[in-house]
């Protein structure tokens, strides 16, 4: 099967919704591009249990600078 998606302004796409069902994506999940020559494979990267993370709806450590700080936790 293949999927298209249009690029956008600044380089956006939307990610289409059968490769989001396959991938079980959510909004606030984070996915992963792996460059293989010349092709690119996508990926969820979120941990599998984040969701349940009784935090992840604060805003108060949702920096870049403290998701590295505490990326080992």
């Amino acid at each position: 099967m293949v999927i298209t998606s249009k690029l956008r302004g600044k380089a956006q796409t939307t990610i289409p919704q059968p490769v989001r069902a396959a991938l079980q994506l959510l909004e606030g999940d984070t996915i992963a591009y792996v460059i293989e020559g010349a092709r690119v494979v996508i990926t969820r990267s979120s941990p599998v249990g984040w969701r349940d993370d009784p935090f992840r709806s604060s805003a108060e450590w949702a920096s870049d600078a403290d998701s590295r700080a505490y990326a080992g936790l």
